[in-house]
């Protein structure tokens, strides 16, 4: 399995539910949950990255339709 190819499939299955609650904003998944919604992509990594280590978690914008699965942002792996 890729990494983060869980969370990208939870957000694909849950899509509908995730835009209906948050579209336009950028929700964090890790292990088939959300753990939280942000207004901007690098608040949702920094925030999200002060409980859990970078790259295990996916950061995916909510919007409609499958085209929108063409931009997948999801946390980096940290490089020393």
């Amino acid at each position: 399995m890729n990494p983060l190819e869980k969370e990208f499939k939870y957000y694909v299955e849950h899509q509908e539910e995730l835009v209906k609650k948050y579209e336009g904003k950028f929700v964090v998944i890790k292990n088939d949950k959300v753990l939280g919604v942000y207004d901007d992509e690098i608040d949702a990594i920094e925030k999200t990255c002060q409980k859990e280590d970078l790259g295990t978690f996916l950061v995916k914008k909510c919007e409609p339709g499958k085209e929108s699965y063409t931009f997948t942002f999801h946390s980096r792996v940290k490089i020393a």
